[in-house]
């Protein structure tokens, strides 16, 4: 059926308005280029994830320009996390003091209903310029031989329509319908195949100040479970289970929860008496397959993707928004560049892939570790992500992963030598985790770990760029020949 509208031009064209798509979007047409949004949805609609990094509420929402807006808001601020996890019972702190150089002030997060903060991103999005159209469903992609061109949408009225750009960017998440166009499969961790079930509580107890608003996750036999406080009436909590247990809990997911929640007595005890949460959308128990993945590509000529479309990691770190938004940024540089002709589209974009390749990779590698270090050995569960029991085909899709395409670490040359590599990580991090309990308060060991400071370093730049406008320190391409941001962060560089 042809459409029945003449097609619209513009610049880019990104399809989905979560986190991800909403960072592109507004990030472009603060360059002044013309930018269409395509969201199937009308905001505010519920999504999972509702944790944030402080390079997310510090770097990504200042260079956007909604930072003050996000403090306005009333969200938990939250100044870490706190872990049962690893061979230590008693709990321990994971702290946002990132470094010295900077302020105290920035050194915390927020806890979000994404409801809000995705529609904080997304009205942003439409107040710098953006075209954002609700309620329209993309259904194909324009493209020949040479590139993409454009896609084909439904509007609300249900009639078809076209809109022609130099570059179209997926942002519709893991339910993409259009990501394989660049890189055709996903693929799949084995490593991280879960299932996770998921509720509300009307409330629930806090952990001790100034640590009320951390997110508290705790390993128990079957898996882990997370606790988030949204506000004072209302926390998230969800139980990650190997994906053996698919069937009993998508059979009955309510009981399903309540029973993995009463096998954590750390997280049962928390919720000792409180009910669960009755408002709308917090009333519903769901279930979501809990899979990382990643592409063999992220970038053809005329489209890219980010965000959950591009790639997903496990979410015990609350990576998820700060990875989409990032991508976002990062594929802004990229797209601002090749719209004003400053650089070569080939060079710009392979600027894009690499780094969001590397950041990628870091948090999967430290994830793994991050598994390793919690010791059960009666568990089914935490047996099975024990790096010495990874396959040698997820080992090497892990050197493609992090060596041949991301690090460009020739030292990870086949199976043997990446396993070697994650157990040196998981060594390094658990040394510093049992070197919490003698620290004071002018030494973070977390922090004296190689693997923990390199996981937030690209973080770090972020917040040194929101709050000083830049680097504290002359930023270096992440790879020979590569860029570097642009003063004003949205766009790439010569160094």
């Amino acid at each position: 059926m042809s459409p029945a509208h003449p097609p619209q031009d513009v610049d880019v064209i990104v399809v989905g308005g979560g986190p991800a798509g909403s960072t592109v979007a507004a990030a472009v047409a603060l360059h002044g280029h013309r930018v269409l949004l395509v969201e199937k949805e009308t905001f505010p609609r519920y999504q999972i994830g509702e944790s944030l990094l402080p390079s997310t509420v510090h770097g990504v929402c200042r260079i956007l320009g909604v930072e003050d807006e996000m403090a306005r808001a009333g969200f938990k601020p939250k100044r870490g996390g706190t872990f049962r996890w690893g061979r230590n019972r008693d709990p321990w702190q994971f702290s946002f003091a990132l470094s010295p150089r900077l302020a105290d002030p920035t050194s915390f997060a927020y806890q979000v209903e994404r409801s809000r903060f995705d529609a904080i991103l997304l009205d942003n999005a439409r107040r710098v310029g953006v075209d954002v159209r609700e309620g329209c469903r993309v259904t194909g992609v324009l493209a020949d031989e040479e590139r993409v061109r454009g896609v084909r949408w439904t509007g609300p009225d249900g009639e078809i329509r076209e809109a022609r750009a130099r570059y179209v960017v997926d942002a519709s998440g893991n339910g993409s319908r259009i990501h394989p166009h660049v890189g055709g499969k996903r693929i799949h961790s084995d490593f991280f195949r879960n299932i996770a079930v998921f509720g509300y509580f009307a409330g629930g107890a806090r952990l001790p100040a100034p640590n009320d608003g951390n997110i508290f996750c705790a390993a128990f036999d079957e898996g882990w479970i997370w606790y988030i406080p949204l506000r004072d009436d209302l926390t998230s909590v969800g139980a990650v289970v190997a994906r053996d247990n698919a069937e009993a809990v998508q059979g009955d997911p309510a009981t399903a929860w309540r029973r993995l929640i009463d096998a954590c007595p750390e997280i049962r005890d928390l919720l000792d008496g409180v009910p669960q949460a009755t408002e709308a959308p917090y009333d519903q128990v769901r279930v979501r397959k809990d899979w990382s993945y990643w592409k063999s590509q992220l970038w053809r000529p005329g489209m890219a993707l980010v965000g959950d479309a591009a790639c997903f990691v496990d979410p015990v770190l609350s990576s998820g928004v700060h990875l989409a938004t990032y991508g976002g940024l990062l594929a802004a540089r990229s797209l601002n560049g090749c719209l004003a002709g400053t650089l070569d589209e080939d060079r710009l974009f392979a600027e894009f892939e690499a780094r969001y390749r590397h950041e990628y990779s870091l948090f999967h590698e430290f994830l793994v570790s991050f598994y390793d270090m919690h010791q059960d050995e009666r568990s089914y569960f935490w047996k099975a992500r024990k790096v010495t029991h990874i396959g040698t085909t997820e080992l090497e899709a892990f050197v493609e992963l992090v060596g041949g395409l991301a690090s460009g670490d020739a030292s990870l040359t086949g199976a043997g030598p990446a396993g070697e590599r994650l157990t040196a990580v998981a060594d390094d991090f658990e040394r510093a985790v049992r070197r919490l309990p003698d620290a004071d308060d002018l030494r973070n060991p977390l922090y004296e770990s190689q693997t923990f400071r390199q996981v937030f370093q690209e973080g770090t730049v972020l917040q040194e760029r929101g709050l000083f406008g830049g680097p504290l320190e002359d930023e270096a391409p992440q790879r020979p020949g590569g860029l570097v941001a642009s003063e004003d962060g949205l766009s790439w560089v010569e160094p």
